[in-house]
């Protein structure tokens, strides 16, 4: 049984505070995303630390994830079972985010590398006890088919805006008039990040409804119960994994966002060396265009495109189509990057922006639609174990993007000490990386769903079955 107050149709304000979270679930990674390029560019990390503080502490977030899930699943309180952790999840993200960037070069690469290490890990605790119940929480505001696409258009557009200022950032950080260096940017801008991002983190928790959850009859947490309790997490796990359509979710998932997020992490190195002979000054607002005009698009053009076409076609049909286009877009990148005519890009972002843009606006709404599939089979509502799996899968292979990213670097013998002209076959290898990796994952990724089966009108078969056993 959902402890939240559920209703076919959500109260708009409910859904735009729901967004919030998101705006601070997506702000912290696109902001990290760029202040990690200092870790390189500033402070002198070679290709395996990069890697390895992009990985190491995703993959022990994500192996949190379903711990999480099973504790806010089961939580018996009178603010309910996501509210709290939410709140101090939070704060923790907000805490450690400031400290994890207060890096000097003068403290040495080895110092700094550990410290960023440990103080990762500390952001990615806080960070799964925020998001593994903010997930859930989305997941249980409706049982409607199209209104969880309404849920989930609001908060992505409203998380949008993440990647629209995010970028500016890059604007920031390398103007002199600004901060004398990058390094010492990042050590002030991390506290003007954190404390509105936590803030943000924190609206879901005061004004989504939740009830008490004291008399439901959930497992025990106690500790004399944490084996029984592990065992019931890989039970969960199991069971979800028994759902073909969640699996099918889950991979083509894994293989479209993180193939996207392997060649993210690049766009700087990518625009400022093959655009403009690796100077970055000279490189001026590019870098920052490209990533606020891509998520302009996605606010503007993807996310209300995608909610009308699912509603007109069935979330499938939007999917393929949204991921068709977007492969006409990285096409166009391949041979719109040209050195001296850095706008040429610009025609392609509306159509690169549907791959990504359009992804979780639906994936959500389908996982809201298997979770009902999974109530059908064991009589539970799990909102937290399927949002733990599923984002597990996007954490795990988060991490694993950001090490191959290090590790293409590698590969093409890239070094952003030397200038493009003395490197030319390093920098075009970036180049095709960026394009084409993530087409690939792409493809596969519309494999995968090519046989998704959950329709509206299974959906509401499945809706009706539940209200039948409800009202018994």
């Amino acid at each position: 049984m959902s402890n939240s107050i559920k209703t076919n149709k959500v109260p708009m304000g409910q859904k735009i505070a729901f967004g919030f979270g998101m705006l601070a679930n997506q702000m912290f990674p696109a902001i990290l995303g760029i202040f990690m390029i200092v870790l390189v560019e500033d402070l002198g990390f070679s290709g395996w630390m990069w890697s390895l503080v992009f990985l190491f502490p995703r993959i022990f977030d994500a192996f949190l994830d379903p711990i999480m899930g099973f504790i806010s699943d089961n939580t018996k309180s009178k603010w309910g079972r996501r509210r709290q952790y939410v709140i101090i999840g939070g704060l923790i993200m907000g805490l450690a985010y400031i400290f994890m960037w207060q890096l000097y070069k003068v403290d040495g690469v080895e110092y700094n590398f550990w410290y960023f290490f440990l103080w990762s890990l500390v952001f990615y605790v806080g960070l799964t006890i925020f998001s593994v119940p903010y997930v859930a929480m989305g997941y249980e505001m409706s049982d409607d088919f199209h209104e969880r696409t309404n849920i989930m258009a609001i908060s992505q557009w409203i998380g949008q805006w993440a990647w629209v200022i995010a970028p500016l950032f890059w604007i920031i950080m390398y103007d002199q008039s600004w901060f004398p260096s990058a390094d010492v940017a990042v050590r002030e801008l991390a506290i003007w990040v954190a404390i509105p991002c936590a803030l943000c983190a924190i609206v879901p928790a005061i004004f989504i409804k939740s009830k008490s959850t004291l008399e439901e009859d959930y497992e025990p947490l106690n500790t004399a119960n944490i084996g029984s309790s592990l065992k019931k997490i890989f039970e969960s796990f199991s069971e979800a994994f028994k759902i073909k359509d969640f699996r099918k979710l889950c991979g083509a998932t894994f293989l479209i966002f993180n193939a996207f997020n392997t060649v993210a992490a690049l766009t700087f190195f990518v625009i400022v060396y093959k655009l403009f002979n690796g100077d970055a000054g000279a490189s001026g607002i590019w870098v920052s265009m490209f990533g606020c005009l891509g998520a302009l698009g996605t606010t503007f053009i993807v996310i209300p495109t995608v909610a009308w076409m699912s509603k007109k076609l069935g979330k499938k049909k939007a999917f393929m189509v949204s991921q068709s286009i977007s492969l006409i877009g990285y096409i166009m990148l391949y041979f719109l990057f040209i050195p001296g005519k850095p706008w040429m890009y610009i025609i392609a972002l509306p159509f690169f922006s549907f791959g990504i843009g359009s992804l979780f606006t639906i994936m959500m709404s389908m996982t809201a639609d298997v979770i009902d599939v999974d109530e059908i089979n064991t009589g539970k509502r799990r909102e937290g174990i399927f949002g733990a799996i599923y984002w597990w899968m996007v954490k795990v292979g988060f991490g694993i993007a950001g090490a191959l990213s290090g590790v293409i670097i590698i590969v093409v013998g890239f070094n952003p000490d030397l200038a493009a002209v003395d490197q030319q076959s390093a920098v075009d290898g970036l180049h095709a990386f960026f394009c084409f990796f993530p087409m690939g994952g792409t493809i596969l990724a519309m494999i995968v769903m090519r046989n998704y089966s959950i329709t509206e009108e299974k959906s509401k078969e499945i809706s009706a079955t539940l209200a039948k056993r409800k009202s018994e």
